[in-house]
């Protein structure tokens, strides 16, 4: 079974208007190298290859200037040209900075045995991801052994305002942070605002009282996931999610087995990134 992942449409949502709205609140804020990167985030692990006017689309710059920044990119080793399909892709130069990011990342290695453990005794999928504006990225994943899985993976993102992950995030997050999610989604998605303010306002309720959150279908329709999140010592927040496919993880499952399991190993990583493991 294949479950839908992020797709270009999520991928623009995320991303549109951002670098301006970030750049009028701060005069710090330099926008060439936002457009920069928002080419590099163009990509994804199901499109690898990306042409000009694809980028054009899902960055929302014009294609001139995606087309400088393309050549610029690829000279500098970061993009990678295709002639024989006329399109781009990730060059050794990304690439490099995303391991460098993971390898710097000391949670992985304590988290990992962990999740393997959870993913294999639940037979769920386990993460650990981290935020990115309105998405969380997965920066480390956990498949079981059973054939059937999530077609997520490592690098994938997931929206942070309707996924256990992102509630979960969002639970443990300070009140100023909340305040500013709160702002950008409302003003990126108003028709959608009540709802998931909604949504998060209770994730926050549950994660208090029972030490996960969970989004049942919230996200995908096909996938029930239950998250946990905790605030690392040097206040960073670690936030984890346990899902399958909703016909292999029901709601009950979900708030007797994974929301108690994943609440359960997150607090033994604290434990562990604290010391105390």
């Amino acid at each position: 079974m294949r479950v839908r992942k992020v797709t270009s449409g999520d991928a623009r949502s995320r991303r549109s208007g951002g670098a301006g709205e970030e750049a009028s609140r701060d005069p710090q804020f330099v926008e060439a190298i936002a457009r920069g990167f928002g080419i590099l985030e163009a990509f994804t692990s199901r499109d690898t290859m990306l042409g000009n006017q694809e980028i054009a689309e899902r960055s929302g710059l014009p294609r001139p200037t995606v087309s400088r920044l393309t050549h610029t990119l690829t000279q500098l080793g970061y993009l990678d040209y295709l002639p024989r399909f006329a399109k781009y892709q990730l060059g050794v130069g990304a690439v490099a900075l995303g391991q460098l990011a993971l390898a710097n990342m000391t949670l992985r290695g304590a988290a990992r045995p962990l999740m393997q453990a959870l993913s294999q005794r639940l037979g769920t999928s386990v993460s650990l991801g981290r935020r990115d504006r309105l998405s969380m990225l997965y920066v480390d994943h956990c498949q079981p052994s059973s054939a059937v899985a999530l077609q997520l993976g490592l690098g994938s993102r997931i929206p942070l305002a309707v996924t256990a992950m992102g509630r979960a995030y969002y639970a443990v997050a300070s009140a100023e942070e909340r305040a500013a999610i709160d702002e950008q989604i409302q003003e990126r998605f108003p028709e959608r605002w009540p709802a998931v303010r909604t949504g998060l306002h209770e994730a926050v309720d549950m994660h208090a009282a029972l030490g996960f959150t969970i989004s049942v279908g919230d996200w995908n329709r096909e996938v029930n996931a239950a998250g946990a999140a905790v605030v690392l010592p040097e206040g960073g927040i670690a936030a984890f999610n346990c899902g399958a496919p909703a016909f292999m993880l029901d709601r009950e499952r979900v708030l007797r087995k994974a929301g108690p399991g994943v609440a359960e190993m997150s607090q033994r990583v604290l434990a562990i990134a604290s010391g105390k493991g």
